[in-house]
């Protein structure tokens, strides 16, 4: 960083400010110019550290304090855990620290392809009314607060086989860090169902 200043620099500085007469030599050989030189890579020292600290001051170069911001950000990820390089942490935190929430079904849906997903959509569920169509499904007063998320992939389909355990269901569907993604940032007066390999966004 360019402010940083080298014992060097801190030497010349502190021989400018003694005082003049042959008992206070500035030459590189004599034996203040030695005994200064201690203090001077004190001083160069503190000046790097205060210059680091400028750098850590800053989500996207920090490093000594990462663990520090990451506290503050609530982070390791409860839904995705902890990650494995700095460089991913730190930018795991300038997305977190930097991340506008929102309750749109844009927002949800760039979730879900942030996580890879292509194309998901959203449904929406709306009470019979009398002004409803007469076609249309009778769904009760609570299910204004219903949303289901649609994922087209059916990788995520798992089938019981002759390796699973007794305890295990016949068929079953999820990602669990999508899930846990969602329900961490959707409205809290909401519910989420999600739909797996479910036909094509109509």
């Amino acid at each position: 960083m360019g402010l940083r200043m080298d014992k060097a620099a801190y030497l010349n500085q502190l021989k400018a400010i003694l005082p003049t007469g042959e008992i206070w030599p500035r030459d590189a050989s004599s034996n203040l110019s030695h005994f200064m030189e201690s203090p001077a890579a004190e001083l160069a020292r503190v000046d790097g550290r205060a210059a680091d600290l400028i750098e850590e001051a800053d989500p996207r170069t920090t490093g000594e304090m990462l663990i520090d911001w990451e506290t503050v950000a609530g982070l390791p990820d409860p839904c995705t855990g902890p990650l494995d390089s700095i460089e991913a942490r730190r930018a795991r935190l300038v997305q977190k620290l930097t991340k506008l929430g929102g309750q749109s079904r844009a927002y949800f849906i760039e979730l879900a392809e942030e996580l890879g997903y292509v194309d998901p959509w959203i449904d929406e569920f709306r009470p019979f009314t009398v002004n409803s169509n007469v076609d249309d499904f009778i769904y009760t007063d609570p299910w204004r607060y219903v949303w289901r998320l649609n994922i087209r992939e059916e990788t995520l389909e798992t089938v019981f086989t002759a390796q699973s355990g007794c305890d295990e269901f016949l068929r079953s569907w999820g990602d669990d860090i999508l899930e846990c993604v969602i329900e961490q940032y959707k409205p809290a007066h909401t519910h989420v169902l999600y739909g797996y390999g479910n036909g094509s966004n109509p």
